[in-house]
């Protein structure tokens, strides 16, 4: 009884599902260790000539049968992706020291090739807004619309990022933001504790350039990293610390909760709105 013919309605739902969980390539049928030397890697075998093999060597087979037509060879599998290690945290340190303007740094991280977020990202998420705003907003890493636009916070959380800085009477045009990871990963997921380490002197060099008067770090992670603690944001969101950067800056900084946390808590929209409400005041200070 033939197939009956998949429902192009469902197809393409499964096929967004693939999308938003990062599923961007075709799977063998046998599963393959990518991180494993190419030597290492198991063959895959061609089915149809083992089948024909076996069904030659059971008893009772008959010898003189036509030989079972063999499938075209499997697609060559691409190069194993190298494992991400220290030397490339120390890499990345040696040349993000390198770039004088964040032009420069741009480029040094578009041709960066020693975290494998990259590979999985379609594009690179730099930054947004004004570089040469007084204030400057730091999240953790892109989504999914993030990846697609090559813009940090364009999502839903960016939306209300957006309206959280029009309630200071701000924009995109007097503020800047940028993300701790500037590569989407798979998924969605968590950066591993490397992929952040290797990815931190990036984004202090690009604090240091952009030289802020004002940092607000969004959410955990960008927090935690910004400003060298293992205290929760809970914690430590509407008390003001410092960012010291490498040449000596000390940038007033305000911690505050991430805008996807609050479209899933917005029972805490009222802290972020005195934590955003102690920063005006204080670049109204500052600008005095």
């Amino acid at each position: 009884m033939p197939e009956a013919p998949l429902d192009p309605i469902r197809l393409r739902e499964l096929l967004t599902f693939y999308a938003d969980a990062g599923v961007d390539e075709a799977l063998a049928e046998e599963p393959i260790n990518r991180f494993a030397e190419e030597s290492a890697r198991p063959a895959v075998r061609d089915a149809a000539p083992v089948m024909a093999e076996e069904r030659a060597a059971k008893p009772g087979s008959s010898t003189g049968a036509p030989p079972i037509a063999a499938r075209p060879a499997p697609v060559p599998m691409p190069p194993a992706a190298a494992i991400p290690d220290e030397a490339q945290a120390a890499r990345a340190r040696e040349i993000a020291r390198q770039a004088r303007t964040l032009d420069e740094l741009k480029a040094i991280l578009a041709e960066f090739d020693g975290c494998n977020l990259r590979f999985t990202a379609k594009n690179l998420v730099f930054a947004d807004g004004n570089p040469e705003a007084d204030l400057m907003l730091v999240g953790e890493a892109p989504g999914r619309e993030e990846d697609l636009q090559g813009l940090p916070f364009v999502g839903r959380s960016g939306q209300l990022l957006d309206r959280m800085l029009a309630a200071i009477g701000r924009d995109r045009t007097t503020a800047y933001i940028a993300n701790v990871i500037p590569w989407r990963p798979p998924g969605n997921r968590d950066p591993s504790p490397l992929e952040t380490e290797i990815c931190r002197p990036f984004i202090e060099r690009h604090i240091e350039l952009a030289a802020p008067k004002i940092l607000v770090t969004l959410g955990n992670p960008s927090t935690k990293l910004l400003l060298n603690t293992q205290t929760g944001i809970m914690r430590l969101r509407g008390t003001w610390s410092v960012h010291k950067t490498q040449d000596g800056q000390e940038i007033p900084t305000m911690p505050t909760l991430h805008p996807a946390y609050l479209l899933r808590n917005p029972a805490h929209k009222k802290l972020a709105w005195r934590d955003l409400l102690a920063v005006k005041v204080r670049l109204r200070e500052l600008s005095a």
